[in-house]
């Protein structure tokens, strides 16, 4: 054998001894599988503690401003108020210094949680308090209801949007312009009649007239 036979076949046997040692060279068997990460934990849940409700003894309203009944409302911890208007003529309460106390959703002395809606009665200041709130009619559904005696606007309300409504003032020929301040004398259709889409037609004078 000349020497560079004898060189390659070592050079053979070299490489042949490095690969079997190579740890590297090896595959995983399956009694020894791969390392794996370990898996993240899941976050665990948030308790969230609700907190009660504080309660109150509800102060008397009645006779108060309106302003003032809502600031010692909101003094007491109540904020949640609103209003009406005691006469049923469907007045907003525009400036609340003009307005009256009448009557109260909840009882003075009654303890109710802090969030209660409380519901002030209302009239303007130089009004007369009405024995009970006047209640405003249903709206209106199949059938015709009886809206005289009520304000113009609320009369207005309890019927479809849709409606085609006429109000003539039944003393003067005025042009009835607030609504609220004016009250039904007569109406037609009457009372009970079906509701079909047909106009309506209203008189009305202002609330101090006789109809």
């Amino acid at each position: 054998m000349n020497t560079r036979t004898l060189t390659v076949a070592l050079a053979c046997i070299a490489t042949v001894a490095l690969v079997g040692c190579d740890p590297a060279a090896t595959e995983p068997t399956p009694d020894a599988p791969a390392a794996t990460e370990p898996a993240a934990k899941a976050p665990a849940p948030s308790i969230v503690e609700e907190v009660p409700v504080e309660k109150k003894a509800v102060p008397n309203f009645v006779g108060m401003g309106l302003q003032s009944a809502q600031d010692t409302a909101q003094k007491e911890g109540f904020f949640v108020l609103t209003s009406h208007d005691s006469a049923g003529r469907g007045r907003a309460q525009a400036f609340d210094r003009n307005w009256k106390v009448c009557s109260q959703n909840m009882a003075a002395g009654k303890t109710v949680p802090v969030d209660t809606k409380l519901d002030f009665g209302t009239v303007k200041l130089e009004e007369t308090c009405p024995a009970n709130d006047a209640k405003e009619p249903e709206v209106a559904g199949e059938k015709m209801p009886n809206l005289v005696g009520k304000a113009v606007k609320v009369a207005r309300d309890a019927l479809d949007p849709s409606t085609s409504i006429t109000v003539t003032d039944a003393a003067q020929g005025r042009m009835v312009l607030m609504e609220s301040n004016w009250q039904v004398c007569t109406q037609d259709p009457a009372p009970g009649v079906a509701l079909n889409g047909q106009p309506v037609e209203f008189t009305a004078v202002k609330f101090e007239e006789s109809c």
